[in-house]
């Protein structure tokens, strides 16, 4: 982290925290990161050395297990996981959009009982919204749970779950009402409830240490007192936990950008052609300035925009120009990156090819970047 960062972090402690995470990815994310990703082997054990450093529950009340971070603060440590191993960048985010729910929704029984484990990261999230058939119209999610005594029957399939067969616990989003937006509700469900299981492991372009599956409910038994919020709340309830997640694909973004940029800066300044190192030519100098430029701005933005929401000001609009840019960026900055590394950078030899294959997913997960648009048009005709 350079001296401007740094200086500009709000507190000592997130000074110490940002240190904390750079040393904790350089021990412990760094060393493993091409043979997990080769191996397609899911990093659960990194997820509890996160936890147990206090790394996954950054964002939420002290009195839980949580670190009382700010989300400007919390951002920085996804960005800077993501630019050591996006899988566990990304993952740190997934697990905290999981626990959204019961931490902005769930009645203090249900916090006390459950948000201590989630926080502490004995206790994986994944969060259950898309299907097959309704991916970006989450409003007509097809899921459907029927109140049978004291517990929800719950049948119906989920689609492209990060983590889905590997987390401990599922923020599901079911029909229980009418059809639309107003029959949503949502539900906290125990990986180990009869009825849930995960299909095999979608097999992906990049990321593949990141485990992505269906997570399939037949007839699955789920207690009453684990809905979170009213009935008919859930979408309301995931809307809101979105906002917060796209700030999170942002930071994840922008750590693989910074990734990216620092690979294809190194390589131009050790690579000689036609006399002098290609960094100071100006084929190669101006596309580095060009991903300079992008991180400096992409990282502005999803920073802003979380300081509107530490200041509980509306962020919707805000988030989701800092999900479509960051993104964006990202993926031209990946792009750039293997331009500069030229036949090299097409190899497996470099890492630059796999950000490359990461990038895209960035402008597909938690709403495309169409969704995104739509999204900040809504906002412009208010």
């Amino acid at each position: 982290m350079d001296a401007a960062r740094r200086a500009l972090l709000p507190t000592e402690e997130a000074v110490a925290l940002l240190d904390l995470t750079t040393e904790l990815a350089e021990k412990e994310l760094a060393p493993r990161v091409s043979e997990y990703e080769e191996a397609h082997r899911f990093p659960r054990e990194l997820f509890r050395v996160l936890g147990r450093s206090g790394l996954l529950g950054l964002p939420y009340p002290e009195q839980y297990g949580g670190g009382a971070q700010p989300y400007e603060v919390y951002l920085q440590v996804v960005e800077e996981l993501s630019r050591h191993w996006l899988a566990v960048g990304m993952g740190v985010s997934v697990h905290t959009l999981s626990c959204h729910a019961l931490a902005h929704y769930g009645d203090e029984r249900q916090k006390e009982r459950w948000l201590p484990d989630m926080v502490g990261g004995e206790l994986l999230g994944a969060y259950c919204l898309s299907e097959p058939a309704h991916g970006s119209d989450a409003a007509h999610l097809g899921t459907r749970a029927v109140l049978d005594g004291d517990e929800y029957v719950v049948d119906g399939t989920k689609a492209w779950i990060t983590h889905g067969g590997e987390a401990d616990f599922y923020t599901v989003l079911v029909r229980t009402g009418e059809h639309g937006a107003r029959g949503i509700t949502a539900l906290l469900a125990d990986a180990q409830t009869p009825g849930l299981s995960a299909a095999p492991p979608e097999r992906k372009m990049g990321l593949r240490s990141s485990t992505t599956a269906q997570v399939r409910l037949e007839g699955a038994r789920i207690a009453a007192e684990r809905r979170l919020g009213a009935e008919g709340q859930g979408f309301a309830i995931a809307m809101d936990a979105l906002d917060a997640g796209r700030l999170g694909i942002a930071a994840c973004a922008v750590g693989l950008a910074q990734a990216a940029f620092d690979a294809a800066v190194s390589y131009a300044r050790d690579r000689v052609q036609f006399g002098k190192p290609i960094i100071e030519h100006d084929g190669v100098g101006f596309l580095l300035a060009d991903m300079a430029t992008r991180l400096e701005v992409g990282r502005a933005g999803y920073l802003a925009a979380a300081r509107l929401r530490d200041l509980g000001l509306p962020f919707t609009r805000q988030a989701a120009a800092a999900k479509l840019y960051c993104t964006d960026a990202a993926m031209q900055t990946a792009i750039d990156a293997v331009q500069v590394f030229g036949g090299y950078g097409y190899t497996t030899d470099f890492p630059v090819e796999r950000y490359l294959r990461e990038a895209k997913v960035l402008q597909i997960v938690e709403g495309t970047n169409q969704i995104q648009r739509r999204v900040i048009a809504r906002a412009l005709v208010r």
